[in-house]
C-alpha cells in the first residue's frame, strides 16, 4: 500500500475518533456541539493537508509540542528529564510570540491536533491564552495536575478545544510512589475543579509490564469515568532508562491491550487511545511526519519525542520550511524498516541509525 493510502487511513482513524466522541456524548449539548465543530474543522484541515501533499509538502495531522523542559515534580524515570538532561539550559525556550506563530503556521498548513507536553506545560500559563486563539485545533494538554486551580478551570470551560489530560501511573499507590508523597491530594483537587466546571477531561497512563493489569482493569476505568474522565490515553513505556527493559509490555500483554481497548470502546462511555497502538495498520512507525512530528522546547523539529534528533528548527524560520527537513524525509523513505520493536518505539530502538542520518543530512546542508 502506498504512503498516500496510509495517510488516508490515519486521517480516517482520526475522524472516526471524533465521530465516536460525537456519538457517545450527544446527550451532553456542550460536548456534542464541541465535537460537531471539531469534525468540521478536521475536514477542512484534511483538505489543506492533501493540497499541500499535491504540492510536494508532507504535513502531518498531529504535532506534539514540548513547550517547556521545566517541571515542578521529579518523577522516577521521567523520559523528558532523562532525554533532555544533557541539554538543559542549552537554548532558550520558544517565546510566546514564537509559539503563537508556530500554531498559526500549523493551522494554515492543516495540522489539526496539537499535543501540549513538557515538562509541566502549566509552568508556562501563557500557553492557555495562546491556544485559545486557535479554536480550529484540538489541544490535549498533558499535566500532572498540581497547578490546576479555579481560574484555570473557568478558562477551560470557555475554551473546550483545550482538553486537560491528567497523568496517572495506575492505582493511587503507584502514582504516589512514582510522583511523590502528597501528590494524591493535589490530584483530588484538580479532579474537583474538573467536575465543578463540568469539563471534558481525560487521563493518561504510561503502561508498563507492572501496572498493565491495574490500568487495563475495567472496574478501575469505570471508577474514573464516574469521577468524570471522558477519555483515556494508554502510552506504552519506552525503555530509555538503563536496565528498565523489564518494564516494557510483553508481546502477549500488548496483544491483550489492543483487544481490551477495542472492547472498552464498545462498552465504556469514554474515548480510548493507545499510543503507539497497532501501527501495522498504517504501515509502521507514524513518526517523522507520516502521522505526527515533535517540536521540542527549544524549537527543534524532531521525528518524535523519543528520537531527539533534528536538522531543522522553527526558531528563525517557518514550520513549512521545517517540514521540508531532509532528516524527516529520509526517515519516511525508510519507514518500511521501522516496524514495531520491543518497547513499542522503532525509532528509539534504532536511535543510532537516526543519529547517523541526522549527521549525514546536516553535513549535506
Amino acid at each position: 500500500m502506498s504512503a498516500n493510502n496510509f495517510r488516508f487511513l490515519f486521517d480516517r482513524a482520526l475522524a472516526d475518533l471524533f465521530r465516536e466522541a460525537l456519538g457517545k456524548f450527544w446527550t451532553d449539548p456542550r460536548a456534542a456541539w464541541s465535537f460537531f465543530r471539531i469534525l468540521l474543522y478536521q475536514r477542512q484541515a484534511r483538505q489543506r493537508r492533501r493540497q499541500n501533499e499535491q504540492r510536494g509538502l508532507i504535513v502531518p495531522a498531529v504535532m506534539i509540542i514540548s513547550i517547556t523542559r521545566q517541571c515542578n515534580l521529579r518523577c522516577v524515570g521521567c523520559y523528558s528529564r532523562l532525554l533532555r538532561s544533557e541539554e538543559n539550559n542549552r537554548k532558550n525556550e520558544l517565546s510566546p510570540d514564537r509559539l503563537r506563530s508556530l500554531l498559526k503556521d500549523a493551522s494554515e498548513l492543516g495540522i489539526s491536533v496539537v499535543f501540549l507536553a513538557g515538562g509541566e506545560p502549566l509552568l508556562r500559563p501563557e500557553i492557555l491564552n495562546i491556544t485559545a486563539e486557535f479554536p480550529e485545533i484540538v489541544f490535549p494538554l498533558f499535566t500532572n495536575g498540581t497547578l490546576v486551580n479555579e481560574d484555570w478551570g473557568m478558562f477551560l470551560r470557555r475554551h473546550e478545544n483545550i482538553i486537560p489530560v491528567l497523568s496517572l501511573e495506575g492505582l493511587p499507590e503507584d502514582t504516589e510512589d512514582r510522583r511523590g508523597r502528597g501528590i494524591l491530594a493535589q490530584l483530588d483537587r484538580a479532579i474537583s475543579v474538573f467536575r465543578a466546571k463540568k469539563l471534558f477531561w481525560a487521563v493518561s497512563f504510561t503502561v508498563t509490564s507492572l501496572n498493565f493489569s491495574a490500568v487495563a482493569n475495567r472496574d478501575f476505568l469505570e471508577r474514573l469515568v464516574t469521577l468524570g474522565s471522558r477519555a483515556f490515553f494508554f502510552v506504552e513505556y519506552v525503555p530509555i532508562q538503563e536496565d528498565s527493559e523489564g518494564l516494557v509490555l510483553t508481546e502477549e500483554q500488548k496483544r491483550e491491550m489492543i483487544e481490551l481497548v477495542a472492547g472498552f470502546r464498545q462498552s465504556v462511555r469514554a474515548l480510548f487511545v493507545m499510543l503507539p497502538g497497532d501501527e501495522t495498520e498504517f504501515g509502521g512507525c507514524l513518526a517523522a511526519g507520516r502521522g505526527f512530528i515533535h517540536v521540542n522546547a527549544d524549537g527543534d523539529v524532531e521525528p518524535c519525542p523519543f528520537a531527539p534528533y533534528s536538522d531543522t528548527d522553527v526558531r528563525d524560520g517557518t514550520l513549512k520550511q521545517a517540514l521540508g527537513s531532509k532528516l524527516l524525509a529520509a526517515i519516511r523513505e525508510h519507514h518500511q524498516d521501522l516496524k514495531e520493536t520491543t518497547g513499542g518505539c522503532a525509532l528509539w530502538a534504532q536511535r543510532e541509525w537516526v543519529k547517523q542520518l541526522m549527521m549525514e543530512k546536516k553535513q549535506s546542508i
